[in-house]
C-alpha cells in the first residue's frame, strides 16, 4: 500500500534522510564484517543504539532481545547477529501498525468527510508538515480542506494560507485570537457542503506542560466529535526529530489528552537523532506513518519500517 511505500523513491529518500542517523552505527561496520565476535561487540551496539537517541530503555530491550536469539541458535557469526539486530529493530517499528490510518483504509471504510487533527510543540513543523501532508493527499485524489486553527501564533493563518494557494488548497480561517474549535466546526460545515474528503486540522504549536493549550486540545477534539462520526478519525503528532528524547516526552503527554494515533517525524534529514522512532513505538505504541525527507512540499514520504532499518543499518 502506498502508506508503506517500499518503493525504489521511498528507499532513496529514506535513505538520503537517514545519513547522519546512519553515522551513528558506523562503528558497527567492521564488527559485522567479522567473521567471530566477542563481548565488546554489545558494548558498541549499546553506544550506537544510544548515541541514535533509541533511549536507554529501549537500547537494553532490544540488547536482551538479541542476546537471547544468540545464545539459544549459538550463533558464532557477526554477521548473524546483525540479522537478529535488524529483524528486532523491524519488529519494534512494525508492531504499532497494525492499525491502517485511514487513507489506507478500504475505500467503502472511509468516511466522508474524515478529520485529521494536527498537534506538537511550537517549532517541530506542525504547519509546514501539515500542508505537506495535504499535499500528498491531494496527490492520491483525495480532495482537502485545511482548517487554520491556529488562531495564537502570530501570522499563522497567513502562513497556512499561503501554503494552501500553493498547493491549490482551501483553507478556513478567522481572525487572530478566535476559537480555534469554531474553525474547526467550520471546516468540517465546509466539506460537508463541498463534498471534500479531508479535513486536516492544524491547531496552535503548544508545549506539553501548558496545561491550559493542551485543555483547549480537548475542545478542538470535542467539536469534531459532535460534528463527525468517530472523528478525528486521526491525531497526528509532528515531532521534530531534531530533539530526541524530548520527543519521547512530548509523545507520552499529548498521548494523555487526544489520543495520538500517529506520528509525522519532520526533520529527520538534519538529525543524527531518528532512533526516537524506536523508543515511541516501543514505550507508547504509536506509529511512525510519515517522515519528513527534505524542505520541499513534497518532502514527505511513507514510513517502512524495513526501509528505514536497512538504510541505518547501512
Amino acid at each position: 500500500m502506498w502508506w508503506r511505500g517500499n518503493s525504489s523513491e521511498v528507499k532513496e529518500r529514506t535513505k538520503n534522510a537517514t545519513e547522519k542517523t546512519r553515522s551513528k552505527f558506523d562503528v558497527l561496520v567492521n564488527i559485522f564484517n567479522r567473521q567471530d565476535f566477542d563481548n565488546s561487540l554489545w558494548d558498541d551496539l549499546e553506544e550506537a543504539l544510544i548515541s541514535a537517541d533509541v533511549g536507554l530503555p529501549t537500547t537494553e530491550y532490544i540488547l536482551e532481545r538479541v542476546r537471547k536469539n544468540v545464545q539459544e541458535k549459538k550463533i558464532k557469526s557477526a554477521s548473524d547477529v546483525r540479522l537478529f539486530l535488524r529483524d528486532e529493530l523491524v519488529a519494534i517499528l512494525e508492531t504499532p501498525l497494525s492499525r491502517v490510518p485511514i487513507w489506507g483504509s478500504p475505500e467503502n471504510e472511509i468516511p466522508q468527510p474524515f478529520a485529521i487533527l494536527v498537534v506538537g510543540v511550537n517549532g517541530a513543523g506542525k504547519t509546514t508538515s501539515t500542508a505537506k501532508l495535504a499535499f500528498t493527499l491531494q496527490g492520491l485524489g483525495i480532495s482537502c480542506v485545511l482548517a487554520a486553527a491556529d488562531t495564537f501564533r502570530a501570522a499563522a493563518v497567513e502562513q497556512i494560507e499561503v501554503w494552501g494557494k500553493r498547493i491549490g488548497v482551501r483553507v478556513i480561517s478567522h481572525q487572530n485570537g478566535s476559537d480555534p474549535s469554531s474553525v474547526a466546526f467550520d471546516a468540517i460545515a465546509a466539506a460537508k457542503a463541498n463534498n471534500i474528503r479531508a479535513v486536516i486540522v492544524d491547531t496552535a504549536g503548544r508545549l506539553h506542560n501548558q496545561s491550559n493549550l493542551m485543555e483547549e486540545l480537548g475542545k478542538i477534539k470535542r467539536v469534531i466529535e459532535r460534528n463527525l462520526l468517530d472523528g478525528p478519525h486521526e491525531t497526528l503528532l509532528i515531532l521534530d526529530a531534531t530533539t530526541g528524547q524530548n520527543g519521547l516526552q512530548q509523545a507520552k503527554i499529548f498521548s494523555e489528552y487526544v489520543n495520538v494515533t500517529g506520528i509525522i517525524l519532520a526533520k529527520l534529514d538534519g538529525t543524527a537523532r531518528g532512533g526516537i522512532a524506536f523508543a515511541v513505538a516501543r514505550e507508547i505504541g504509536v506509529p511512525v506513518y510519515l517522515i519528513g525527507t527534505g524542505e520541499s512540499i513534497e518532502d514527505l514520504s511513507p514510513f517502512d519500517p524495513e526501509v528505514f532499518v536497512d538504510a541505518i543499518l547501512n
